[in-house]
């Protein structure tokens, strides 16, 4: 039988790796961790997902100071923000949370930590600083990288990504945003109330692609009624440097037109980090999308696993986390577990949020389901009311059957709201019992309650249930008749 230096290696230190790391080093096995960066936690924690959400609650915050009347208060005078303090803050969170995702800590649950770029020279062996280190089994967890179109001019022009967009100086008076996905789309909402006048631009008819264009519309109108401009259905065809900044030359119905900005900010989407560890000595399958994995993560190697962006499937943190829980089930207990993503949630940080699990009605079209539409707006929920809060909408999707499909919800915490819906979901729970639930007043979350009672009302108190009742009890019907204009004459 042959020997190995570890019995399992990590590439990758995000948060699918620190997932796999974490518990393969509690379990007893001796454990590599190697992560090209010269810090642990991934692009996650130092460029995406903690640094954003900090940026968007300073915003958050900036825009409530300038926002006083709305509430009853007196309107403030603010000063401009200074983004080197904002950069701080950022920072310092990041900071904090790295105390968690440091090399003492895995060094302490037992895990080898290791700094550099590997790459492999056979199924079992990578090179790193010139040394061959060996592992029984592999992980491959390397994660995503922005995404760089081929746009003309593009390359002489001074960009930012979500890898230096929080490191930045100063705020810019003005940006340009190519792309209206999640991050482009958070982004756009924080720096405008920030004070940065933004314009998004956007290839396809509509923000959010991944998400029904009813729902999307509403993101869009939340973020125009704050002074975003964005633009879609439109192609970026050249990009230049200009005295003031950068301009993007785009064609819309034929004709070319010009956005300017002291600043670009590109945000379309990300490609996996496949190309950086020779997998072809290794014998993985993998193509510019990602790393072909089975419902076990397992790659084209039995004893290779992937997991997290570099499969190139569901780029969210939270994802990353559980797919690592799949690799520890069958990579080192050996108890055979599939990856289920059937209610996945996902969620836009912008304000109103956008949350969603499921399918979306797009999705249940092109499946050819037989489903059935209902909503509940925030404008009738009392404490959404008191926060201020009147636009938005709970969507809720169910098929033939009345079993959920799908839920969209675009209201304030609305991320926090769909935990509800997962637990549900995930549960097996049914909606009357969900209706029949005693949820706190007031409460955003009644919103779930709401729908659910819509749903089971026609069941409980019309047809025959009313029928026999009142007939059994011999009740005798609707006793006001009231009608508009009587309490006047």
């Amino acid at each position: 039988m042959a020997t190995y230096d570890y019995d399992i290696g990590i590439i990758g230190a995000g948060s699918a790796g620190l997932t796999v790391a974490s518990g393969a080093a509690q379990i007893g096995a001796k454990t590599l961790l190697v992560e090209k960066r010269a810090f642990l936690g991934g692009d996650c924690l130092h460029y995406g997902c903690v640094p954003s959400k900090t940026l968007i609650r300073s915003a958050h915050v900036y825009h409530l100071m300038r926002s006083g009347p709305q509430y009853g208060l007196p309107q403030a005078e603010v000063p401009p923000v200074d983004f080197a303090t904002i950069r701080a803050r950022i920072r310092s969170v990041i900071g904090t949370i790295q105390e968690h995702d440091s090399v003492e800590r895995f060094c302490s649950l037992g895990a080898q930590v290791k700094f550099g770029t590997a790459e492999f020279t056979d199924e079992h062996t990578i090179r790193l600083h010139g040394a061959s280190i060996s592992a029984a089994k592999w992980v491959i967890a390397a994660g995503s990288s922005p995404s760089i179109p081929p746009i003309e001019g593009l390359s002489d022009v001074p960009y930012l990504t979500n890898e230096t967009l929080f490191s930045m100086d100063r705020l810019p008076g003005s940006m340009l945003i190519l792309g209206a996905g999640p991050v482009a789309i958070e982004m756009a909402q924080a720096l405008n109330r920030l004070g940065c006048a933004v314009t998004v631009i956007q290839r396809s008819g509509q923000i959010l692609s991944n998400e029904d264009a009813d729902m999307a519309a509403l993101v869009q109108a939340a973020l125009e009624d704050e002074g975003v401009t964005i633009i879609t259905g439109v192609q970026a065809k050249l990009a230049r440097k200009t005295a003031g900044g950068v301009e993007v030359v785009y064609e819309k119905d034929g004709q070319e037109l010009v956005a300017a900005g002291e600043a670009l900010f590109v945000a379309l989407g990300r490609h996996p980090n496949v190309d950086t560890m020779a997998l072809e000595n290794a014998g993985v399958d993998f193509t510019p999308r990602g790393v072909g994995v089975d419902a076990k993560m397992r790659t084209s190697q039995s004893h290779i696993f992937a997991c997290g962006d570099i499969t190139g499937r569901w780029q969210f943190t939270h994802a990353a986390g559980y797919e690592g829980g799949i690799v520890i089930s069958n990579a080192l207990f050996r108890f055979p577990r599939a990856a289920e993503y059937t209610w996945m949630p996902r969620a836009t940080y912008t304000d109103p949020e956008l949350a969603a699990v499921g399918m979306t009605e797009v999705q249940c079209k092109d499946a050819g389901l037989d489903y059935t539409v209902w909503t509940e707006a925030f404008r009738e929920n009392d404490r959404s009311l008191a926060e201020g809060y009147t636009a938005g909408r709970l969507k809720l999707i169910l098929d033939a059957k009345e079993r959920p499909l799908g839920v969209q919800i675009f209201g304030p915490n609305a991320g926090e709201l769909l935990a509800e819906w997962t637990a549900v979901l995930n549960g097996g729970i049914k909606l009357s019992s969900l209706a029949s639930m005693v949820h706190a007043y007031p409460t955003l979350a009644e919103i779930n309650k709401k729908v659910a009672s819509d749903i089971m009302a026609p069941k409980i108190f019309g047809g025959l249930v009313k029928k026999g009742v009142g007939f059994f009890f011999n009740y005798r019907g609707q006793a006001c008749e009231w009608t508009l204009g009587m309490d006047e004459e």
